[in-house]
């Protein structure tokens, strides 16, 4: 419990003391990837500060037999490294939802929801682009049958329009 205090504090004072660049007050785009390497989500993040924003995720799939959603939210911290590039982290959650037709009339549906950190890398462009590359773990809270209460790693490749 001691070094969890510890490192608290210590993270809070570098989030105070580290020269972040102003963030863009706006960007939309895409997020690309999933746990399993495949996926698409539209990505807003909208600034609450110099540096810190929310960023609010709405990832969909759609197949043959099967169809599902996430909407995932982040609470991101953002410091500047040099150049245009900056490192973020952050902390949230979602929610997401799937159905599943396995051919045999049988028909699967899980609502679940998760929990999830994020680690990432972005640069700024002197257009209004950000490219950027991140890691999201998420823990999740659903049926274990379906295979929803488990560990993911998420890591995605991101295109946002500034403004």
């Amino acid at each position: 419990m001691k070094k969890l205090l510890l490192f608290s504090v210590a993270l809070l004072g570098f989030t105070f003391l580290s020269n972040a660049q102003d963030i863009s007050n706006n960007a939309l785009g895409l997020r690309l990837g999933d746990s399993n390497g495949v996926g698409a989500e539209i990505s807003y993040q909208h600034a609450l500060g110099s540096n810190n924003r929310l960023e609010v995720d709405l990832g969909w799939r759609d197949g043959k037999n099967y169809d599902g959603f996430k909407l995932a939210g982040l609470y991101q911290w953002v410091w500047n490294i040099d150049g245009g590039f900056n490192w973020y982290a952050g902390v949230g959650g979602g929610l997401g939802s799937f159905g599943y037709d396995d051919n045999n009339g049988n028909d699967y549906n899980d609502t679940f929801v998760f929990a999830a950190g994020d680690i990432g890398i972005e640069y700024n462009f002197d257009i209004p682009l950000l490219i950027s590359l991140d890691f999201r773990p998420e823990i999740g809270f659903g049926n274990e049958t379906y295979d929803n209460n488990d560990l993911d790693f998420d890591i995605a490749l991101g295109i946002r329009y500034q403004f």
